[in-house]
């Protein structure tokens, strides 16, 4: 029997259809391989505090976003300069004096040379202090780092929702 013209013509639009598709895969790993340093290039740009997991910041609407500077950390226990143990707060609380001198010394030992105040712009620092705090500690954290040269001092805070 004769098979007609219109179903040889579907005959061969079927076994067209029937080709299995491979996926190229040099495409796909090029678009991958421009992504991979598009992201090694380009990394975060929001700048992360360090987290300590016993502090309770405080709230406020400020918008701003924090940028790289020494970030002193002060606990219940202890006051740390970029993580580092420099006094206990019980001691620093018994003592009279206006500032604290081990965080003084440590901030000028510490600082970056660019960041020292002079042309290069004033230098910056950024206190994470629980809200619990004596407001006199903090005063005394603040004066150390002013004494040392450090004229932008910046508290850290949680951003609250409005």
């Amino acid at each position: 029997m004769k098979i007609s013209r219109r179903a040889l013509r579907m005959q061969r639009h079927h076994q067209r259809n029937k080709r299995r598709v491979d996926l190229n895969l040099i495409p796909l790993i090029d678009v991958f391989t421009v992504l991979v340093f598009f992201l090694l290039v380009h990394p975060n740009d929001g700048v992360m505090l360090p987290t300590a997991q016993k502090l309770l910041l405080p709230e406020s609407v400020a918008e701003a976003d924090p940028h790289r500077t020494l970030v002193i950390t002060v606990t219940d226990h202890d006051i740390l300069l970029q993580g580092k143990n420099i006094a206990p707060v019980a001691g620093v609380l018994e003592d009279t004096a206006e500032n604290i001198s081990a965080l003084q010394t440590a901030l000028e030992s510490n600082a970056p040379p660019q960041n020292t105040g002079t042309a290069a712009g004033p230098a910056e620092i950024t206190i994470m202090a629980d809200r619990a705090i004596p407001y006199r500690l903090l005063k005394k954290v603040m004066m150390s780092c002013s004494q040392a040269h450090f004229r932008q001092i910046s508290l850290a805070v949680t951003q609250k929702v409005i």
